[in-house]
């Protein structure tokens, strides 16, 4: 008899797709060379909107949803992986067009895993997850732009948000004055503030109509929201400043025009964490394992049951949750 494992399923029910707590036959995971037990995964946005439904994420339907996962080789069929080894998976289409980390084992392809780096736990490495991995992904961009620690402000966006948190603490560890933009700033500040931010601004100044060209203020920027926040970030960007585009939790739009780009030779950088290449994956990982200060770390996550899911997808979209939440897949 084939083995049975938990998971969380996308399955279309009365014409809706949602997620589904349920068991799979191990027997209809897909048919990849490496087989890994998973013990951790994490909840994204686009996570929580898979599971909810409120997005569409998911390809095809069914689809064990989860874009991060973390975990043990239990069998391979592929000469760079053996049984035992460490690894992990962000993006690569999980979720989306393959099946992902929401289960207790998953098949994948060899091209997909990065070794999880020997100073982290599978808990601390999903602690991090694609949030923080895209994290370290806008930091490496503001450092190969040349921007120092002493040449300006930082600002983050979305600052309690996954990447954000991440972001606050990788910049304010490298030594950068970073400027954390939030919701609700006066509940937040203490938070934000312990993890290296040295002020904290409500985003309402943000998200709005925006001029050209505003007061020359940052010297670079991690935004995971988008739209009219973004814009206003572009217009206070100094010359010869970068911004690092990573999100779109405010819409997909940019009501800008070029003068950022013309006038102050401002940099517009997107930074895609789904599809990037292994040499760029390895890089990131590499520069967390250094970076990291795992105190800090352990005060922007917590640890969840699986079997809690679907609840906590609802809350992240409905702004209940603060920082990261690992899943607990054994939980």
């Amino acid at each position: 008899m084939s083995e049975m494992i938990k998971a969380l399923v996308a399955k279309e029910i009365d014409g809706k797709v949602r997620g589904v707590l349920t068991e799979i036959s191990v027997d209809d995971l897909p048919n990849e060379e490496v087989l890994v037990a998973i013990s951790h995964s994490t909840l994204n946005y686009k996570d929580a909107m898979a599971v909810t439904g409120r997005g569409k994420i998911c390809r095809s339907t069914p689809m064990v949803c989860g874009i991060d996962l973390a975990g043990t080789v239990v069998d391979s069929r592929s000469a760079d992986w053996v049984p035992g080894d460490r690894v992990l998976v962000n993006g690569f289409g999980l979720s989306e067009k393959f099946w992902g980390g929401y289960a207790e084992k998953q098949r994948l392809k060899p091209e997909w895993l990065v070794r999880i780096p020997e100073s982290f736990t599978a808990e601390e490495a999903m602690a991090i997850g694609t949030a923080g991995y895209t994290a370290m992904l806008c930091v490496l961009a503001i450092q190969d732009k040349g921007v120092k620690p002493g040449d300006g402000p930082v600002v983050v966006t979305g600052a309690t948000g996954g990447v954000g948190t991440v972001a606050v603490m990788l910049l304010s560890g490298l030594g950068y004055e970073v400027v954390a933009v939030t919701g609700r700033a006066d509940q937040h500040e203490g938070f934000l503030k312990s993890l290296g931010a040295s002020a904290v601004r409500n985003r309402e100044e943000f998200l709005r109509d925006s001029r050209p060209l505003e007061t020359e203020t940052w010297a670079a920027a991690v935004d995971s929201v988008g739209d009219k926040t973004l814009a206003t970030i572009l217009a206070q960007t100094r010359y010869e400043g970068i911004v690092t585009a990573c999100g779109l939790a405010g819409g997909i739009g940019l009501p800008s025009t070029v003068m950022p780009f013309i006038l102050r030779g401002v940099t517009l950088r997107g930074i895609d964490s789904v599809m990037a290449s292994q040499a760029v994956r390895q890089r990131a990982w590499a520069a967390l394992a250094k970076l990291v200060d795992k105190q800090r770390l352990r005060e922007i996550y917590s640890v969840e049951p699986f079997s809690k899911l679907p609840e906590l997808a609802a809350g992240l979209l409905n702004g209940g949750i603060r920082g990261r939440v690992v899943i607990d897949i054994n939980g």
